[in-house]
């Protein structure tokens, strides 16, 4: 298994499995499957090649098996912020260490900018192995945000986790 950073020849893998993983776990991510569904593949191509966010993807061979997304902030008073987003690993892959290699790439990848230091990410509260898996990267929680997530009638909170790096 490897993991690299995803370039534009990537786009249709990942979101093949972006889709998969808002279908399977609606409760983990903000945006739903009906809204990512639409979007077209140029728009992944695209942000493939910023260099205001990064999408890290594990290989299994040549099958992408799960991602995650660091983004930097862009104005000036956050510009020491980043954001680790739409972490996911295929269920046949998961407790094999692939999440930790990828946020592992990701937090790299931030401790490599200058202006970065601090990586922040939300979790749903009751994700309890990637809580788990978050800090044990060295996350530490320091909010709850109530009813952050409203699918249907039921609502989500989420905890709110900060890596400081430098």
């Amino acid at each position: 298994m490897i993991v690299r950073l995803l370039g534009p020849q990537d786009a249709e893998d990942y979101r093949k499995v972006r889709l998969e993983a808002l279908r399977q776990h609606p409760d983990a991510f903000a945006v739903s499957y009906e809204e990512e569904e639409v979007r077209p593949v140029s728009i992944y191509e695209e942000r493939f090649q910023s260099n205001e966010n990064y999408t890290f993807g594990a290989f299994d061979g040549d099958e992408l098996i799960g991602t995650v997304t660091l983004l930097k902030e862009r104005y000036r008073k956050l510009k020491h912020r980043a954001n680790i987003v739409a972490m996911y690993v295929q269920s046949p892959h998961r407790s094999k260490g692939v999440g930790k290699k990828l946020m592992t790439a990701a937090i790299k990848q931030a401790k490599s900018e200058p202006d970065i230091e601090q990586v922040y990410l939300t979790v749903v509260q009751s994700n309890a192995s990637a809580k788990k898996l978050y800090q044990s990267l060295g996350f530490t929680t320091f909010g709850i945000d109530s009813k952050a997530l409203k699918i249907g009638q039921d609502y989500l909170d989420e905890e709110l986790m900060v890596l400081a790096i430098i």
